[in-house]
């Protein structure tokens, strides 16, 4: 029999699937079992004795109650999915533009990688609960907001320029909008250190034989970028966006995980919280198939 030649593609799949294969083997022997029962749960009153807890079916009680008596939860919802849009395509420009300032030839380049990617290490876990549930540093920054100047030069610009368009419905919530993620950058930075670093590999796989040709036939820095580099690393823009809504959708500062964990850990509404949990997932991941299905559409895939 002759000996079958694998491809590149295949060898790379291969590759990919043996990188992945430790998180595929403990998802299925200890996520698929707890997905299950949390699953039963939002269906099922949950009610906890001495003796344990015992599950009676309620069907659709607990979707219901989430989505149409709860007065916070499709609020904070809307809320969360419209503040993750923006606050992500943020994080994507940013990451991008980033890492092509650290894909250039300069002096101290290293140094410079070494502190975008402290971004990395700022946002684990560990760190971010520091700061988000450390009692000093929530008296601190309470104090500096009282202590500082309030009239900033980004408060002073956002007062001249809605002051200027007063009246203008859609210039005055895309102002407000701009100023939002401007206010934001602290977050979108600190959300940006994968990304940059996934943005950089790609950048650094591109032929510089590719930007010489274009040299040669008369392209500017400007077409160069449109022409070659972005459609180059257009695959990782897809892989850097459903990364930043997971990472989003995941914060510990989210309102909506708040309430999930406040209804299930004080509350003891396992339920309900189960039902809620579910709803968040089922939204973000129609969010990342509806995303990941327009942006394939523009995506240059090539080998």
């Amino acid at each position: 029999m002759k000996k079958r030649t694998v491809g590149l593609t295949s060898r790379r799949a291969l590759y990919g699937y043996i990188f992945i294969l430790p998180f595929i083997l403990g998802f299925v022997f200890f996520m698929i079992k707890p997905l299950a029962q949390s699953l039963k749960m939002s269906f099922c009153d949950v009610i906890i004795s001495n003796q344990g807890f015992s599950m009676h079916l309620n069907q659709l009680a607990n979707y219901k109650r989430a989505l149409l008596i709860d007065p916070e939860f499709n609020r904070l919802l809307t809320e969360s999915v419209s503040t993750m849009i923006y606050r992500s395509l943020a994080t994507i420009v940013f990451s991008f533009f980033v890492a092509l300032i650290l894909n250039q030839k300069f002096k101290g380049r290293t140094l410079a990688r070494s502190i975008f990617f402290l971004a990395v290490i700022l946002s684990s876990g560990v760190l971010v609960g520091l700061e988000y549930n450390n009692t000093l540093m929530q008296q601190l920054k309470a104090t500096i907001e009282e202590s500082g100047n309030t009239n900033s030069i980004t408060d002073v610009l956002e007062q001249i320029l809605v002051a200027n368009v007063g009246g203008v419905g859609k210039m005055d919530r895309l102002f407000n909008l701009l100023f939002e993620i401007i206010d934001s950058i602290y977050d979108v930075a600190m959300a940006s250190g994968i990304q940059i670093i996934i943005f950089l590999s790609g950048l650094q796989n591109i032929s510089p034989s590719m930007y010489e040709a274009a040299q040669m036939e008369g392209c500017t820095s400007w077409e160069s970028l449109w022409k070659i580099t972005v459609p180059m690393v257009s695959p990782l823009m897809l892989v850097c966006w459903v990364y930043t809504i997971v990472d989003f959708f995941m914060k510990s500062d989210n309102q909506v995980m708040a309430k999930i964990n406040d209804q299930m850990v004080i509350q003891l509404n396992y339920g309900f919280s189960s039902a809620m949990a579910w709803i968040y997932f089922l939204v973000c991941m129609a969010l990342i198939g509806l995303s990941s299905l327009i942006i394939s559409k523009v995506v240059y895939n090539y080998d």
